[in-house]
């Protein structure tokens, strides 16, 4: 068995993996953990009594478990049973649908270690909170979604299995052709579903949960998982974690407006993630998907403006830095909006999905830049660095980045540092093979 395949010790017993490999983690045993059942809610009385009532017969300990019910501005504050779980409500204002700010307040209202999240209409089978919490409790960066199954629960007779609805293909296929979440690409935040989903208190906190601007139905989900992939989350589907959602899925129901609210959806994502695939119109947003850091040292303004030319085919913000970036930058004349100076903003790192950083008097082609950001692109490959006399370019994912961070700066460390260089695989490409050169202190403009 290689570095590559065993899970990396934090110093409090728990454990992170290489890239995306929670099956290294999946068969091991450890003492349950906390839990807090956050639930969404507003004006769904009867459906909160049904979920309720099912999260009273978990088979995980009761002991353990807090239910927090978080009132999205309902008329009248929802009603809690007796119950042997420790239920609580927290309420917000109704300022329209938000259900990504009720998640936060629920989440606000408690220290559990593992964070549950499943909305009042979607009522868990007994194993649910024993099978979506087994990896979250032992790998704090996972990030699990569990099965959402469809029924007319009020049809089903009391102690009888639901007749059940259709449920989508699309996802169904998705997590068979990835091994439940095992193997990922760009597009696989759109498989965590957060009426199932479950994760770490720490993940939560340190990703900032769900973006609580977010008004009206859909999108928020897409959104926190795309920003947890940013920040290292590792996902998985927990097919055995089984919850069934009171009538069909959005696809068979009838909504008012369908094409409108979807595009709504749409255009809410497209600025907050950076998924290539929610920016096919071409137009360019605050956020780029690669941030570039351009050293200047070395550069003249028409060396730098070279430089820059080669990213410019990708969504990028450029970042220059170093003393005379202000004064370069000026003379290269440019009214472009994604070139600016300093270094590149944390909210930034946090939220795209590379990181590209110069030496020299780097040029090199847009096919080459390309090259490398398909390169970084590879599974469990955290940085691609190519040098030439002179220059070096290095991309890095920031999926690798940020949980290195996560366990280097906080109280959780890695139980050995040197365990940090095990997160991922790095990789060095010739540098003829992208265009790499190191450019001309002033190269010819003219035309």
């Amino acid at each position: 068995m290689t570095a590559g395949d065993q899970p990396i010790p934090l110093n409090d017993g728990r454990f992170t993996v290489p890239g995306n490999r929670w099956d290294l983690v999946a068969g091991s045993t450890g003492s349950d953990a906390t839990v807090a059942v956050v639930i969404p809610y507003y004006n769904q009385q009867r459906e909160l009594d049904r979920t309720l009532a099912a999260l009273a017969r978990q088979t995980y300990p009761a002991h353990l478990v807090q239910v927090v019910v978080a009132d999205d501005g309902s008329a009248r504050t929802p009603a809690l049973p007796r119950s042997p779980l420790d239920l609580r409500v927290v309420r917000q204002e109704d300022l329209g649908f938000r259900a990504a700010a009720a998640r936060n307040l629920g989440a606000a209202a408690t220290d559990a270690a593992v964070l549950c999240f499943l909305d009042a209409d979607t009522v868990p089978e007994p194993d649910y909170l024993r099978a979506i919490t087994r990896l979250p409790s032992r790998l704090p960066d996972a990030l699990v979604v569990g099965r959402r199954r469809y029924a007319d629960l009020d049809a089903a007779a009391p102690g009888t299995a639901p007749q059940p609805l259709p449920e989508p293909r699309w996802l169904a296929d998705a997590y068979a052709a990835t091994g439940d979440l095992l193997h990922l690409d760009h597009r696989s935040y759109r498989y965590v579903i957060s009426s199932v989903m479950c994760c770490s208190a720490d993940l939560f906190s340190d990703i900032g949960g769900f973006d609580g601007s977010f008004v009206g139905y859909g999108g928020e989900d897409w959104e926190f998982a795309h920003r947890a992939l940013a920040n290292g989350a590792v996902l998985h589907h927990a097919g055995d974690a089984v919850a069934w959602h009171h009538g069909p899925d959005w696809a068979g129901r009838d909504v008012p407006g369908r094409a409108a609210v979807k595009n709504a959806e749409a255009l809410a994502l497209s600025r907050r993630i950076t998924d290539p695939d929610a920016r096919r119109t071409g137009l360019r947003y605050a956020l780029p998907d690669v941030a570039v850091a351009v050293d200047s040292a070395g550069h003249t303004a028409s060396s730098l403006a070279r430089t820059i030319s080669g990213f410019l085919g990708e969504d990028v913000g450029v970042w220059i830095r170093g003393d005379a970036a202000e004064a370069l930058l000026r003379a290269v004349g440019a009214d472009d909006d994604r070139l600016r100076t300093g270094s590149v903003p944390d909210d930034v790192l946090r939220r795209c999905r590379f990181l590209i950083t110069t030496q020299g008097r780097a040029e090199l082609s847009r096919a080459g830049v390309a090259s490398l950001l398909r390169t970084c692109s590879g599974e469990a490959v955290g940085a691609v660095t190519s040098k030439a006399p002179g220059v070096a370019v290095t991309c890095r994912a920031t999926w690798a980045r940020n949980r290195v961070r996560r366990w280097t700066t906080g109280t959780v460390r890695f139980a050995d540092p040197a365990d940090a260089d095990r997160v991922s695989r790095a990789v060095t490409v010739d540098a003829e093979s992208i265009g790499l050169r190191c450019g001309a202190e002033e190269p010819d403009l003219s035309w």
